[in-house]
């Protein structure tokens, strides 16, 4: 169960907090629900306490797995089908499933396609909600505003995202420039 000033993500919606919990009654049924504050789009949600975790609410990832998203935007584009449907298909999958590294791997593949090949009307709306949706989790983890992560992002497809983390996320990534100096001379 969640609290109120949890930060959680809703598959398909995207991050934000959980601002209330509260009893109301829809379609003649009480029910308690998550009031959740999406931050980007200004937008709030209520998701049934009792099927939270059938929609697949979770907790936001923390630094290590935001790093960890870094580097599948890094990585190389996985082999997809070359029918537009397949492929819409098994990203839509990705996209549902709520996991912030398969939403990641949709975003590096569209994104990599969009760039050599175009997209269809159908895949560029996908490549938008996806990043919508992982910019709004990295938006979060890292403190940043949306312009900063949406920056990093295109670094990132562009392979030129890693050079760069020390500056988006300072706390993780500092090096001791004496150790560094005394290494070096121990050589």
């Amino acid at each position: 169960m969640f609290s109120i000033g949890d930060q959680v993500v809703y598959p398909m919606h995207g991050a934000g907090i959980i601002t209330a919990i509260e009893e109301r009654e829809v379609l003649g049924e009480k029910q308690k629900y998550y009031i959740m504050a999406l931050p980007i789009g200004d937008m709030k949600v209520m998701i049934p306490i009792n099927s939270a975790e059938e929609v697949g609410l979770r907790k936001v990832i923390d630094k290590q797995g935001a790093e960890k998203v870094i580097e599948v935007l890094n990585g190389d584009e996985t082999k997809m089908s070359s029918n537009w449907n397949h492929r819409y298909r098994a990203n839509m999958e990705k996209i549902k499933s709520g996991d912030v590294f398969a939403v990641a791997e949709v975003v590096r593949n569209l994104s990599i396609r969009d760039r050599d090949k175009g997209l269809s009307t159908g895949e560029r709306k996908m490549l938008d909600t996806a990043r919508q949706i992982l910019i709004s989790e990295l938006v979060i983890v890292t403190e940043s505003t949306e312009e900063e992560v949406n920056e990093l992002l295109e670094k990132c497809i562009e392979n030129k995202g890693l050079d760069d983390l020390d500056e988006d996320f300072p706390d993780e990534y500092e090096e001791d420039e004496d150790n560094l100096d005394e290494d070096l001379q121990d050589e």
